[in-house]
């Protein structure tokens, strides 16, 4: 079963622009060469200064040797000094898994856009999240799905250690997490008389493989 990052992070304001443009061009291919898959990349609607990305593992095994990889290889090497400082706060990174059978993401990297395109069809995605005790995550996920057929897909918290330490998680977390297509109301959707903590509405960047419908 896949692992999955759901990485928030806070930039420098009016800095973000020139991050997805680093971003795009530097550090999607790099890393899935050596064995992670960047899933998807967005801009919050609601915060401009929120830029979320989506990665994802065949394992936690693999995670940390793919993590070790890139983080000690030359591209972070040449390029961390421009990407850290137009970043304030990297460390809101929910580390989730599918709920189920039919639950993960059916993207891949032949969904993306190449470098120099600006036409990309596709439109605006939101991600729920659920705050829930561990021991209702796995009951509470499957009322997530039936409520909301429609969800891409539905996660919730991995409990496992994290293999990586020297990119924290929020290893406090205990949550469930659907994506959808449109950017719904702010109120979200509500389940079992639960309205989500979180509801983040946002748009792909140009060369994100995730999009909306």
């Amino acid at each position: 079963m896949t692992v999955l990052e759901l990485r928030q992070y806070t930039m420098v304001p009016d800095r973000r622009a020139d991050f997805v443009d680093l971003f795009d061009r530097e550090f999607v291919e790099t890393q899935e060469a050596v064995g992670m898959e960047v899933v998807g990349q967005f801009t919050d609607l609601d915060r401009p200064d929120r830029y979320v990305w989506i990665r994802r593992f065949p394992d936690m095994e693999k995670r940390a040797a793919s993590l070790h990889a890139f983080y000690s290889g030359l591209v972070w090497a040449e390029h961390s000094a421009a990407a850290n400082p137009m970043m304030t706060e990297w460390h809101d990174v929910l580390l989730l898994r599918p709920a189920g059978e039919g639950h993960d993401l059916a993207v891949s990297a032949a969904d993306r856009p190449p470098i120099g395109r600006n036409d990309a069809e596709g439109g605006p995605l939101a991600i729920l999240v659920w705050d829930v005790a561990p021991d209702d995550a796995a009951n509470f996920a499957k009322a997530v799905a039936r409520a909301l057929p429609v969800a891409r897909a539905v996660y919730l918290t991995d409990p496992s250690p994290n293999t990586y330490p020297r990119l924290p998680v929020r290893e406090d977390a205990s949550v469930v997490v659907a994506i959808l297509d449109g950017a719904p109301k702010a109120d979200g959707a509500v389940v079992n008389g639960r309205a989500p903590s979180q509801v983040l509405r946002l748009a792909p960047t140009q060369r994100s493989a995730l999009r909306g419908a």
